[in-house]
C-alpha cells in the first residue's frame, strides 16, 4: 500500500537545501541584487558554521536553477530574479502541499511542451536531450547529484517545443521544479532509493523515446505519466 504524506507534511532538507533556500530568500527580497557577487564560499561557511561540501553543493544547486552565475577564478554572481520575471521561490516550499502545487503547474505546463517537441524538435536539440539524459542516468546509478540533469533534461524539451514562453517559465522557475532537488522523494514514498531511480530512468526513456520517433501523443502521455506518478508519491 503507498504511503501518502499529509499536505501540511514539513519538507525534510538537506542542510545544502537550507543554505539554497536562505540564499534563493535574499536574492528574491533584493538583499542580494543582480551582478552582486555572493560571498565566498569560506564567509558562508563561517556564516552559516557549514562544511565546503555542503556550500558547495549549495551554490552549484543555485547555478541550476539559473540564480546564480559562477565565472571560475572571479567569484559567484547574482542572475535574478529579475524585473518582470515570474518569481515562484521554489527552493522556500516547506510543506508536502506546495510540492504537490508544483508538479500539478508542471503538468499543465510540460505536457504540452513535451507533445510539441515531439513535432518540433530537430537532430541538434535530441542529440543534446540523449546527451543530457545519459548523464542523468549515469549520475543517478552512481549516486550521484543528479537533479541539475533531470532539470537541464526537462528544460531540453521545453526549448525542443518551438515555443520560447515554454522555455522561459521553466528557466524561471528554475532546478528547484524538481523534488529531489529539495527532498529525499524515495524516502518520502518508503520506497528504496534503487526502485525509485530505476523508475524515474523508466519514465524519462519513455519520454525521450516518444520524443525521438516524433509521436506526440505518445510524448504527451509519458510526460503526464512521469508527473503524476512524482505527484502521487506526495498525495
Amino acid at each position: 500500500m503507498q504511503h501518502q504524506a499529509p499536505e501540511n507534511f514539513k519538507v525534510k532538507r538537506s542542510l545544502a537545501q537550507q543554505l539554497m533556500a536562505v540564499l534563493s530568500e535574499r536574492i528574491r527580497t533584493g538583499q542580494l541584487s543582480h551582478g552582486d557577487r555572493l560571498p565566498t564560499e569560506s564567509q558562508l561557511m563561517a556564516e552559516q558554521g557549514l562544511s565546503r561540501t555542503v556550500v558547495r553543493e549549495a551554490i552549484s544547486g543555485l547555478n541550476a536553477a539559473g540564480l546564480v552565475e559562477t565565472r571560475h577564478g572571479i567569484g559567484t554572481f547574482i542572475l535574478g530574479p529579475s524585473i518582470g520575471a515570474l518569481q515562484i521561490d521554489v527552493f522556500a516550499i516547506k510543506t508536502i502541499r506546495g510540492v504537490l502545487d508544483v508538479l500539478e503547474l508542471r503538468i499543465a505546463l510540460e505536457v504540452e511542451s513535451a507533445g510539441l517537441a515531439a513535432h518540433r524538435r530537430s537532430d541538434a536539440q535530441l542529440a543534446e536531450m540523449r546527451s543530457t539524459l545519459d548523464e542523468l542516468n549515469d549520475k543517478s546509478t552512481h549516486g550521484k547529484a543528479a537533479a541539475s540533469a533531470d532539470f537541464r533534461f526537462h528544460l531540453c524539451i521545453a526549448q525542443a517545443s518551438g515555443n520560447r514562453y515554454f522555455a522561459d517559465i521553466v528557466q524561471s522557475l528554475g532546478g528547484g521544479i524538481i523534488p529531489r532537488s529539495r527532498i529525499n522523494s524515495a524516502a518520502v514514498a518508503r520506497g528504496d532509493q534503487a526502485s525509485y531511480t530505476h523508475r524515474l530512468q523508466y519514465e524519462h526513456e519513455a519520454i525521450y523515446s516518444a520524443i525521438a520517433r516524433r509521436d506526440l501523443e505518445g510524448a504527451r502521455v509519458a510526460m503526464y505519466l512521469h508527473l503524476i506518478r512524482s505527484k502521487s508519491l506526495f498525495g
